[in-house]
């Protein structure tokens, strides 16, 4: 499997991605939003996008749609709920679904609720497992759920599917909001050694380049790290109420609620 992992550049700081097929140089392009780079870059590689996926229906994911279909006649895929709030949808996608990309790439479809109802997120095995996120899962952080989205859902999300996943899992996120997430994760626990670290590696970088993998997610990740006794106790300080022994739910409800207001 080749991954290119393709920065925008834009205010929203969204990443696309090339997923291609070593053998037959067929490609798949994941939230294509900078249609112009992800064509150039295809084009450089000697790739031949067949296809395109949302990871979920927001118009930063899906806004290079047309513009990738009409110039390569790509088909495009989304979670099958999806399919009347993204255009053109060939494909209606869900959990358990594999994705293949030429001869020898195939892509597991998770359903992954809580940033929006009707999103996926992308697992490949092998030597190098990885997960292609989208908006429910980044650097040091979570999605939101302001627009068709559900906290306890995330929470769904991150309990059952996410904290199953291999340590080894590389994290292809949707956008890079690291040095902004890893500021929260220090807010809630000051004593996490790893964030700060990290922290100090990726500020002030002009062209994003850090690429994590879920072990290290575990460590820096507030959402995460549910049973940290900082991070309880210094939540316990916002939200006076929060029960003495908080179940994990709560926890991440509550960090939720909190990482709104940054």
């Amino acid at each position: 499997m080749l991954v290119e992992q393709i920065w925008t550049g834009n205010s929203y700081r969204n990443w696309n991605y090339l997923i291609a097929c070593g053998e037959t140089g067929e490609a798949l392009a994941i939230d294509p939003l900078d249609h112009e780079k992800c064509l150039r870059v295809a084009r450089e590689r000697g790739w031949d996008i067949t296809q395109v996926l949302n990871t979920h229906e927001h118009r930063d994911h899906t806004g290079g749609n047309d513009a990738i279909a009409r110039a390569t006649g790509a088909r495009i895929l989304a979670h099958a709920g999806a399919m009347g709030k993204i255009a053109d949808v060939a494909r209606g996608l869900r959990a358990g679904d594999i994705v293949k990309v030429g001869r020898t790439v195939e892509l597991e479809v998770l359903d992954t609720p809580g940033h929006t109802m009707c999103h996926v997120c992308l697992r490949s095995h092998g030597d190098r497992p990885a997960l292609f996120c989208g908006d429910t899962l980044f650097n040091a952080g979570a999605g939101n759920c302001h627009n068709g989205g559900h906290p306890a859902e995330l929470y769904t999300t991150f309990s059952a599917q996410l904290a199953r996943l291999p340590d080894e899992t590389i994290v292809y996120p949707g956008h890079d909001y690291i040095e902004n997430n890893l500021r929260f994760t220090l807010d809630r626990e000051p004593d996490n050694a790893g964030a700060g670290a990290l922290l100090e590696e990726v500020s002030g970088r002009t062209t994003p380049s850090y690429v994590s993998t879920l072990r290290v997610e575990r460590q820096v990740n507030t959402f995460f790290r549910l049973s940290s006794p900082t991070v309880i106790a210094r939540l316990r300080t916002a939200f006076p109420d929060l029960p003495e022994q908080p179940d994990e739910r709560a926890v991440f409800l509550k960090l939720r609620e909190l990482r709104n207001t940054w």
